[in-house]
């Protein structure tokens, strides 16, 4: 009996961990450059060589994902969990590195745009949980922000 527990737990151990490293690669190639339409606004996204060293400013946001069970899906088709470092942007291409840093306290960092949002006016960035942490505006919910895309694409093709 205790074998067939055992057996079964560990079957389950490497399920989950194949279904968990399998969800850490892009499921995009290139980029996601189409023009797509929400809530009525058309979005036109840059193109990855027109929006290297693009600097903008502007409100970020945070969402959060603690309340999930199963992982959302990004626009790049890749899972977002609780402990997630992504952000979502409407124009830039997906996905691509940017530089983050909170005008408000001068912390920054650098993380992935993977998703298109957010959809409310005014607003410039949304980032996950742990990055709004990070740049120390967890609490606030909103902080004024400067951006800069380092990269743009993953593995052969990323420009720099």
């Amino acid at each position: 009996m205790k074998k067939i527990f055992f057996r079964t737990l560990q079957s389950a151990l490497a399920l989950s961990l194949m279904a968990l490293t399998g969800c850490m690669s892009p499921g995009v190639k290139g980029y996601k450059t189409k023009p797509y339409t929400i809530r009525g606004i058309r979005y036109h996204p840059m193109q990855p060589r027109e929006c290297l060293g693009h600097v903008d400013i502007g409100i970020a946001s945070h969402y959060d994902e603690s309340g999930l069970i199963f992982p959302g899906k990004t626009s790049t088709g890749e899972n977002i969990w609780p402990w997630t470092r992504a952000a979502a942007h409407k124009t830039l291409p997906l996905p691509c590195k940017i530089r983050v840093t909170n005008l408000k306290n001068g912390r920054s960092t650098t993380v992935r745009l993977n998703d298109r949002g957010p959809f409310i006016p005014g607003r410039l960035l949304d980032v996950t949980k742990p990055v709004a942490r990070e740049l120390g505006f967890v609490d606030q919910g909103l902080t004024k922000v400067k951006i800069q895309v380092l990269s743009v694409g993953d593995g052969p093709y990323r420009l720099r």
